[in-house]
């Protein structure tokens, strides 16, 4: 009965990372859906880019948070089911998993849901503070030397996977490891039409209309 308590893990970090933030955010506050906005994303780059800075500050944060929760939960929730042979680390690697999933594929919202990133920083939080650190610091320096949201978020889950790895010291599981690179390779799929417009030279950069992003 091992699987029971990742089977729990799994489908409370899945509803956790499925709360559409930004989507519920802009229904809130500005009466609008934000799927009919920019890019279609309800993360938080295109609520700020749908004209609500204050809302997508919001969205990154708690985007963040539910990831970082879903993993905190995998502990609790081992420990709630007591002596069952569950191994921390591998509770702690599906829930990252799960909430990504959820943010990604949520259900309620017929699993078209964001791209990840804010999600990631905060399970990576969780899981391997200095890989968020490091991943965050090459994040902001991308963004502000190239102003492209989409290029620093994959610069970033490139980064996560290799500081995780090879700066953090501590044994890690073969569920951890497959874990640790498995989410950055999602958040870079689902960038994979931000890479095309990066190499066709039409990308949106941050803090610019499209007009002016254009060449």
């Amino acid at each position: 009965m091992a699987f029971l308590p990742y089977l729990f893990v799994a489908a409370v970090a899945y509803l956790l990372g499925s709360i559409p933030f930004g989507f519920l955010l802009v229904l809130l506050f500005r009466k609008e859906d934000i799927r009919t906005k920019g890019s279609g994303n309800i993360g938080a780059t295109n609520v700020v880019r749908s004209g609500a800075k204050g809302l997508g500050l919001l969205t990154f944060f708690l985007d963040a948070a539910k990831g970082y929760l879903a993993v905190l939960a995998a502990g609790w929730i081992l420990r709630w089911f007591g002596g069952m042979a569950a191994v921390p680390q591998d509770a702690a690697a599906i829930a990252a998993l799960f909430a990504i999933l959820g943010h990604m594929y949520p259900m309620w919202l017929r699993f078209k849901g964001g791209k990840g990133v804010a999600t990631s920083l905060g399970v990576f939080l969780a899981l391997s503070p200095v890989a968020a650190v490091s991943g965050l610091a090459i994040f902001v320096v991308v963004l502000l030397i190239w102003r492209y949201v989409s290029l620093a978020s994959i610069v970033a889950a490139l980064v996560f996977p290799v500081a995780a790895i090879y700066v953090s010291r501590a044994s890690r599981t073969s569920m951890f490891e497959v874990v640790i690179v498995l989410v950055p390779l999602l958040v870079i799929v689902k960038h994979r039409q931000n890479l095309n417009r990066l190499l066709r030279g039409t990308e949106y950069r941050f803090g610019k209309s499209r007009e002016q992003s254009a060449p």
